[in-house]
């Protein structure tokens, strides 16, 4: 038995039109920015199943959907619903809760569902809601034990494991254990036999006597009893006598486990191993063998005060024992690290109020892809899944120069959520495809991507005594529509260079004298401790600056011969290639140095070989990508 589907009308973010969610049997994980919705899928289930630890929840007059732009609370829906699905309901599961299923055609067989249903209204200022099962006007109210069956197991964000893990009243921890099977049979379990000896010596203790009755050589304890029961006498009525006496606990098994506390052996441990400890303690009760009620574990957070190493291998032991056992987790992450390490198929990405699955059917990834980004996507690259607007990149030179041009135009990403994705060649169709979507009936991201990549002509080749000669341009368009129709598709773009590549491309602008003083220097510090990124500490760049200047003006070259000599023969050269993420570096420090920013950013916005650059930046962070 797991939970398939999930689907919320006016419940918090969620309208009238509904949003649905169904589940991976499994493993599911829930990522996305702060308040995309993460946290309400969880609430959502915890209030129709209820969890075993009986956390305390009740829907509230908030999370009754309040539509965007409303500007009074009486605008605010008057009834909200959830359902939950339960499927894969075995025969053992089913004779326990035959008077609430229903039966579903799973492939030409009939299978036992449970449909639940909650359905809250508001009115006078209160709320009133309940859960029922069945579908339409066939419902009926659950039962205590039904409930029971079907309650999942929860762990919130902030957990404190010490706390739940600690001896007092109706601690979790007894209530894990008094589910085990060790403590099925209460009567004359052993631990009673221990806790009854305990119970004899500690009353021998305050008696002053041994176990064979001799006298004990410490009669302290005999005093204290002794003082207590005096002033106990003197408070009491005079028919009836008030008398105490120690004890470690009454001698049911309840009260015992509820008496005992899990620690780790080694001393003082830390919050993250204490996490590891709760979260093995919980396992306990959803892997018994005779379980026969819902085994889901809904984990908020998993990554909460554990290093990435901790998380890695946590995230991974789940993963494998969800596929190997009937364990369902649902968890939501802020973990890029995590993110990035399992399976595609598994991820659920939470966005502008809408939930996308990555399971092959709902997405234009095909199998290559998912065996693709399986191997690439690491922490850094996983990052796009909690952005609000993605630059894909082809390597390091973009990806340390985008940042730095889109803050001098006033665009800075950090400011807008976007990331600089480097898929490090022109993989683009891959990583581009996690936001298209198969069928877009159900909505498609919010997230403006933006692909930027090279064209890759020579211009110098189509230079006539006019300039560049119609052919380049009827080639130019060509080549670009052809580049755009591969990766464009829903709120994907490219932009394309113009002539050939992003360094080629800033040689023909008005940022030329910065990229050639930057790669002056790039040569220096490539094999150099002695050489920083600033001009003041490379004063003598400026001479050879000059120079380079002059030699192109004495060979009369024009702007299309200088850009490839810049280009081939100083940072592609066989013989003295200089690194281009180096370049990169010294460039974008020299753009930061610029004292008049204001003519800088004119400069850049106004500049035609830099236009698809601005666009991309433009169009990333702005609304939904409309620029």
């Amino acid at each position: 038995m797991y939970l398939s589907e999930l689907i919320m009308t006016n419940f918090r973010k969620f309208g009238e039109e509904g949003r649905k969610v169904e589940f991976n049997k499994g493993f599911n994980l829930f990522v996305g920015e702060n308040d995309s919705g993460k946290t309400t899928v969880i609430d959502a289930i915890k209030f129709v199943l209820g969890t075993h630890s009986n956390d305390y929840s009740r829907i509230e007059i908030d999370d009754f959907h309040l539509p965007t732009g409303s500007e009074t609370e009486d605008e605010r829906a008057t009834i909200l619903n959830i359902s939950c699905k339960l499927s894969g309901i075995t025969l053992d599961e089913a004779k326990h809760l035959i008077e609430w299923l229903s039966f579903e055609k799973v492939d030409g067989k009939t299978e036992y569902v449970m449909f639940l249903q909650l359905t809250a209204k508001r009115q006078d200022k209160r709320i009133y809601y309940d859960v029922k099962t069945g579908m339409n006007e066939s419902t009926k109210l659950l039962n205590n034990e039904a409930r029971n069956r079907i309650r999942a197991t929860y762990l919130k964000p902030l957990r404190d494991a010490n706390t739940e893990l600690a001896p007092k009243r109706n601690s979790r921890l007894s209530q894990i254990l008094s589910s085990h099977a060790a403590f099925e049979i209460e009567d004359n379990h052993f631990l009673i036999e221990i806790f009854n000896d305990a119970n004899k010596k500690i009353k021998n203790y305050f008696e002053g006597k041994n176990d064979d009755g001799t006298q004990l050589p410490d009669q302290q304890g005999k005093n204290l009893l002794e003082d207590l029961n005096e002033y106990l006498n003197r408070f009491s009525n005079e028919g009836f006598l008030l008398e105490s006496g120690f004890k470690a606990s009454d001698l049911k098994l309840r009260y015992i486990l509820e008496k005992l506390s899990l620690e780790l052996s080694s001393e003082k441990p830390g919050l993250g191993s204490q996490n590891l400890l709760f979260i093995a303690t919980e396992l306990l009760l959803l892997r018994r063998d005779d379980y026969e009620g819902l085994s889901l574990a809904l984990i908020e957070e998993i990554e909460a005060h554990l290093h990435t190493q901790a998380q890695l291998r946590l995230i991974e032991f789940l993963q494998e024992l969800s596929e190997t056992s009937n364990l369902q987790l649902i968890l939501t992450t802020h973990s890029t690290a995590l993110a990035s390490k399992i399976k595609l198929e598994n991820l659920f990405i939470c966005n502008n109020d809408k939930i996308f699955s990555m399971r092959p059917e709902e997405t234009e990834l095909q199998v290559g892809d998912y065996l693709f980004l399986e191997r690439f996507l690491d922490s850094t690259k996983a990052d796009l899944f909690f952005s609000q607007g993605v630059i894909m990149v082809e390597g390091d030179a973009e990806n340390l120069l985008l940042p730095t041009i889109a803050k001098i135009i006033d665009k800075p990403l950090s400011k807008y959520g976007v990331s600089v994705l480097n898929v490090g060649s022109t993989a683009f169709m891959r990583y581009s495809s996690i936001f298209k979507r198969k069928e877009i009936g159900s909505g498609i991201f919010d997230i403006p991507v933006a692909c930027i990549t090279d064209l890759d002509l020579n211009p110098n080749a189509f230079i006539d005594e006019q300039g560049l000669t119609k052919e380049f341009y009827v080639l130019q368009k060509k080549n670009q529509e052809k580049i755009k129709e591969s990766f464009d598709g829903q709120n994907v773009k490219t932009f394309v260079s113009p002539y050939k590549t992003l360094e080629h491309d800033i040689a023909l602008s008005s940022l030329s004298e910065l990229l050639l003083k930057a790669v002056l220097q790039a040569k220096k510090i490539q094999n150099s401790d002695k050489y920083g990124l600033t001009e003041k500490k490379n004063e003598d760049v400026e001479n050879e600056v000059e120079e380079k200047k002059n030699f192109w003006k004495e060979r009369g070259y024009n702007i299309f011969q200088i850009a490839d000599n810049l280009y081939n023969e100083m940072i592609m050269s066989k013989t003295n290639k200089i690194s281009k993420a180096i370049i990169a570096q010294c460039l974008a420090t020299l753009i930061e140095e610029t004292k008049d920013k204001q003519t800088l950013k004119k400069s850049i916005l106004q500049d035609e070989n830099l236009a698809y650059i601005v666009n991309a930046i433009k169009y990333v962070t702005s609304s939904k990508g409309n620029v």
